[in-house]
């Protein structure tokens, strides 16, 4: 694995320095909260695994019996201001309000509150003053590139089938920040590896851009895909099935579902964080009827817009993230010594 030299063209050199620039306006204003903050985040725009992550984190902390505060901007919700989205029994909010993500997180980490906001300092604020019990740890949802809220650990998320994203920076190429902000960064997790080696061969190739922290490999699983309706019955191998994502990378989703066995009668892509207005619901409808599939079948993202709005039948393909065993040790250890020091 080898990281591609920087890019020489004057668009990348000048959006690279106003990146430097920033990150040294905020290095000098970033306000911090009073319990350690983690951020799970990436590099990328979008489609690195990072949210099944940042579940596997939370759940994680929270079985060492932390309380644990997820921090989200939600994104592409229409709600204004902090937004308790869970306090720890599951969805408050629809997705419209807080956001397709943190609606997710909050139904599948019970015991875990979620708090949406543009300022995550002032989600974080509000959480400490309004949850019960009040939070020992905040973990940030897509959080690498919020530097106004101080950090205490890093993690970025970069994808095994495009690590690097091609090394140039919007809005020629797929990076948010240049490579060089990873010297910042404490650990890097190359999402849907293989094995152990593929981390560490990830923490190697980023060196020059100055990493110094330890690199893990963290495997994506899907579950079974299974039906929405009571009962939430697996789909057998063979089944024919209509698909519909609004994600980064719909080929990704696609490639596990012929994996599993399934038939795909037609697909509908749409845009990541794809809002689901009353005419792509007809658009589904449609697509639905005409490819004489079974069932439509999307992903645990698009089911928490969809479900009570769609009236066919809708089914999810769950999917989780498994980091190397070293990484938890390595994770029990910072946080250990953050929570020491707190």
């Amino acid at each position: 694995m080898k990281a591609p030299l920087p890019s020489r063209s004057p668009w990348q050199l000048l959006y690279g320095g106003a990146h430097g620039l920033r990150r040294r306006w905020y290095g000098r204003r970033a306000r911090r909260l009073p319990r350690p903050v983690l951020s799970v985040g990436n590099l990328h725009w979008g489609g690195t695994g990072k949210t099944p992550l940042v579940a596997a984190v939370a759940a994680h902390l929270r079985d060492r019996g932390l309380a644990v505060c997820i921090l989200s901007r939600g994104y592409a919700s229409r709600g204004r201001g902090v937004r308790v989205v869970s306090a720890g029994g599951g969805p408050l909010l629809g997705p419209m309000v807080a956001g397709d993500e943190p609606v997710l997180l909050a139904g599948e980490l019970p015991g875990v509150a979620v708090v949406v906001g543009p300022e995550r300092w002032q989600a974080g604020k509000h959480a400490l003053h309004r949850l019960d019990p009040r939070p020992d740890l905040f973990l940030l949802d897509d959080g690498f590139s919020h530097l106004a809220l101080a950090r205490d650990l890093d993690l970025v998320a970069f994808p095994a089938a495009d690590p690097f994203a091609g090394g140039r920076l919007f809005p020629s190429g797929r990076l948010r920040e240049p490579l060089s902000a990873i010297a910042r960064a404490h650990a890097v997790l190359l999402t849907g590896a293989a094995g152990p080696p593929a981390g560490g061969d990830l923490a190697e190739a980023l060196r020059p851009y100055g990493f110094t922290g330890p690199g893990f490999a963290s495997a994506t699983r899907p579950g079974r895909p299974r039906r929405i309706a009571p009962g939430r019955d697996e789909l057998p191998p063979g089944t024919r099935v209509f698909l519909v994502s609004a994600v980064a990378r719909p080929d990704s989703f696609a490639a596990t579902v012929r994996a599993l066995g399934l038939e795909i009668a037609g697909e509908l892509r749409l845009p990541d964080h794809h809002a689901y207005p009353p005419a792509t619901l007809e658009r589904i409808g449609t697509g639905w009827q005409a490819s004489g599939a079974e069932v439509v079948l999307t992903t645990s993202k698009d089911r928490v817009k969809l479900l009570g709005r769609l009236d066919l039948p809708l089914a999810e393909l769950p999917v989780r993230a498994e980091p190397e065993p070293a990484f938890w040790e390595w994770l029990d250890g910072r946080v250990d010594a953050l929570r020491g020091s707190s």
